[in-house]
């Protein structure tokens, strides 16, 4: 103790003379008193950084699902990001068994009808071929049953394929009829040039020769296929159905390649005429493919 310096309290209360209590509270000269915690420096020469944000996601953060893709050659495909899982997955079947389907009815035709034609010409070793054809076309039409339920299923959960519900509305009863002369003219279309390959194929010796018998028939069943499928469009169509006009249009994409071929063709090798019958068709194709995009437009009640 020092002369006139008060005496601490026993619990750092103020002492009996008023001074300053013992824990925590200033010393004698000013400074800290003997329990009093003295302030630690930061450590290291450097002042502390910031810590960066952590490169993982928070927890239960799942990443948006990826549209599936598919492997066709050495080419990919994607399917629409827009469909539902269900629609999805009813899509990999189709085009799974649509693959099923091309395989057996482009190897089956040529085998089963050359192979008859070589074994009532040529040797009767032709009905081996023949035999061998009529399995894989067994296998085509097997899958081509799949395909029809798979459709079908597909078809209940698409909007397209249900009554649009603008079928009162005059114009899109209008639409849906144009659509459907449209889709007409594709059947006659189809057809005929069916006929013109068998009637051609008399010229060409086709018949004379098993192989290019079975490429005639092969041939000629492709543009009879896309009749039948645009002739069942119709009746879809006459009911204000939008997914004829959508059919339609595919129907006419895929002879709009074939004449879009044959405009190239006739440019390159200066044939006018392959330049006038590939340029008339892939316009009358551009121009069904319009009127088809707008009458399903007017269909689902857009722009009425």
């Amino acid at each position: 103790m020092y002369p006139g310096q008060q005496q601490p309290g026993p619990y750092g209360q103020p002492g009996p003379y008023g001074g300053p209590g013992a824990y925590g509270q200033p010393g004698p000269y000013g400074g800290p008193g003997p329990y009093q915690p003295h302030p630690q420096p930061p450590q290291g020469p450097y002042p502390p950084q910031p810590q960066a944000p952590q490169p993982y996601p928070p927890q239960g953060h799942v990443p948006p699902p990826q549209a599936p893709q598919l492997r066709i050659g050495d080419a990919r495909m994607r399917i629409d990001p827009n469909l539902t899982p269900d629609q999805r997955g009813l899509v990999l079947k189709i085009q799974q068994k649509s693959k099923t389907f091309a395989v057996g009815f482009v190897l089956g035709l040529p085998l089963t009808f050359g192979g008859v034609h070589y074994g009532l010409t040529e040797k009767p070793a032709g009905f081996a071929a023949a035999a061998a054809g009529l399995v894989l076309l067994a296998v085509g039409a097997l899958a081509q049953t799949h395909l029809v339920a798979l459709r079908r299923q597909l078809r209940l959960i698409t909007p397209d394929a249900w009554r649009s519900p603008a079928a009162h509305l005059p114009g899109a009863r209008k639409a849906a009829t144009l659509a459907a002369y449209v889709n007409g003219v594709l059947v006659v279309l189809s057809l005929g040039a069916a006929g013109w390959l068998l009637v051609k194929g008399a010229g060409w010796g086709a018949y004379g020769n098993s192989f290019g018998f079975g490429a005639l028939v092969l041939g000629a069943s492709l543009p009879l296929g896309m009749g039948l499928a645009a002739a069942s469009t119709i009746p879809q169509l006459l009911r204000v159905i939008p997914a004829g006009a959508r059919v339609g249009r595919a129907l006419y994409s895929v002879i709009l390649a074939l004449a879009a071929m044959m405009l190239g063709n006739g440019v390159k090798e200066a044939e006018p005429r392959a330049v006038v019958v590939g340029g008339t068709v892939s316009a009358v194709c551009l121009g069904a493919m319009a009127l088809l995009g707008r009458a399903a437009r007017r269909m689902r009640g857009e722009g009425l």
